[in-house]
């Protein structure tokens, strides 16, 4: 019983070597293309709407940034941007540590 266990072994031992170098190499290929369509693509998508959003601001906007304070933009001046956190609070920040632009909305009057 032994000895027939052994020659199967070698049996497909040998057919494991007769086979393509591509049989080889074709799972790191599909390795790599759900990397890149699970990791890189929606990463570089992110990335390039953040870039729009960044050029897009203006003036006004309501924005939220990376720590989570929420303020207006009162000017823009090349990558940075003045941002009113509160009634004559305004800090300097980096364009690119904004994280959205808030929708606006009609201001609530509490009473």
């Amino acid at each position: 019983m032994i000895d027939k266990v052994y020659a199967m072994a070698s049996q497909s031992a040998a057919g494991a070597e007769s086979s393509s170098p591509i049989m080889g190499i074709l799972p790191i290929i599909l390795i790599f293309g759900v990397f890149y369509f699970l990791l890189i693509r929606p990463q570089k998508k992110k990335m390039k709407e953040q870039q729009e959003m960044v050029n897009n601001l203006k003036k006004g906007d309501k924005v939220l940034n990376g720590g989570g304070i929420y303020g207006r933009i009162t000017s823009l001046k090349g990558k940075q941007a003045e941002v009113e956190i509160a009634t004559g609070t305004r800090v300097t920040i980096n364009k690119s540590s904004l994280s959205r632009i808030q929708p606006i909305e009609a201001e609530v009057v509490k009473k």
